[in-house]
């Protein structure tokens, strides 16, 4: 195994630093042929994921007819969307308009940083949440029990938009991708609204989404020489009203559906969604945020890039008054800030039971 090398990852929340090897440089080890104990991971073997039933394939939404069909086709697509929520909670969106030649690029600037001499990564390995630019490796080195195979960079692209000064071209290819994947999500959020039979613009007022948190979040897996030992993400769920995420060529992304996970195939140039936590308050339950998670392999690296959008960090969501009267319902849920839910995620008290449940009523 290689010498020990440092690597700082967050503590967010702890009050403390954590140093630990980038899961690049252990994996890169050409004595590494097995997975070490501190990443041992310990699967279900009777949840394994499969990609090929059509029965457990994520829903298609067009985006064309969602924004530019006929009335007809767009009640039909926001009809679907509603249903991919209620059934699914992850969907592919399709004909979206955004370039695939920007997709790769966005992918490969971010391979390009993964490559970066670990000495040249330091200044941007911090330990705060909400610092504009944070990377690091596993996740929250400081409370978990298992490290994950993976290394990752997160950077706010809106209120204010933050970049990377290197490697070269990518503030420039990050602008346009933060932009174009933001004007996506945003007409994904209004086909929701309507889809509850509210207003297209309901859910975006209530949630100050012109404020709102949008992170280019990249997630470095290399090959791993034991996959079926190790994880890249454990089960988890998102915080924030939608995520958009792209990956290359190599899968990884399964989510549970009816009590087995489902192994998610995209169409080439689709953007992979879920709905997360935010969205499950306001519905009361209607629509759910998922569990997911990212599993690895032994041939090659895979790149993920998730783009998770959210409220404004000071906005609380809570159950929509129109839909608990229309239905008959008590909020099932307290108020808690987005920046707050944000914070109480990266804490130890997740680690005992799921967020939401910490808000429930």
């Amino acid at each position: 195994m290689a010498p020990a090398v440092t690597s700082l990852t967050e503590a967010s929340n702890i009050g403390h630093e954590t140093e630990v090897a980038s899961i690049k440089r252990l994996a890169g080890s050409a004595a590494l042929s097995s997975v070490p104990s501190e990443y041992t991971y310990t699967k279900n073997p009777n949840e394994q994921g499969d990609a090929n039933d059509p029965e457990h394939s994520i829903p298609t939404i067009d985006f064309a007819l969602l924004t530019s069909g006929s009335p007809d086709q767009r009640a039909k697509v926001i009809e679907e969307l509603g249903r991919a929520c209620e059934e699914w909670g992850f969907f592919q969106v399709t004909n979206h308009g955004v370039p695939e030649r920007l997709m790769k690029s966005m992918i490969d600037a971010c391979h390009r940083f993964f490559d970066l001499p670990e000495e040249e990564k330091k200044e941007f390995q911090t330990k705060n949440l909400l610092d504009p630019i944070r990377c690091g490796t596993s996740n929250n080195v400081a409370i978990e029990k298992v490290r994950l195979w993976r290394d990752f960079l997160k950077v706010i692209a809106h209120p204010e938009f933050n970049s990377l000064y290197k490697p070269a071209g990518y503030s420039e290819v990050s602008l346009e991708y933060s932009k174009r994947t933001r004007e996506v999500a945003t007409e994904i959020l209004k086909g929701i609204s309507e889809s509850l039979g509210l207003g297209a613009d309901y859910i975006r007022k209530a949630m100050n989404w012109d404020r709102g948190l949008q992170i280019l979040a990249a997630n470095y897996y290399p090959a791993c020489p034991q996959p079926d030992k190790a994880i890249g993400i454990p089960p988890h769920t998102d915080h924030g009203l939608v995520t958009l995420l792209i990956q290359n060529e190599m899968g990884g992304l399964e989510v549970k559906h009816k009590d087995q996970w489902v192994l998610v195939n995209a169409a080439p140039g689709a953007f992979i969604v879920n709905i997360g936590d935010q969205i499950q308050i306001l519905t009361n339950d209607k629509y759910k945020s998922i569990w997911h998670r990212a599993v690895v392999n032994n041939k090659a690296t895979r790149i993920s890039i998730a783009v998770p959008h959210g409220p404004s960090l000071d906005t609380p969501a809570l159950p929509i008054p129109e839909l608990l009267e229309r239905e008959g319902q008590a909020p099932k849920y307290v108020g808690m800030t987005y920046e707050k839910f944000m914070e109480l995620q990266a804490s130890p008290a997740a680690l005992t039971k799921p967020c939401l449940e910490h808000l429930r009523i």
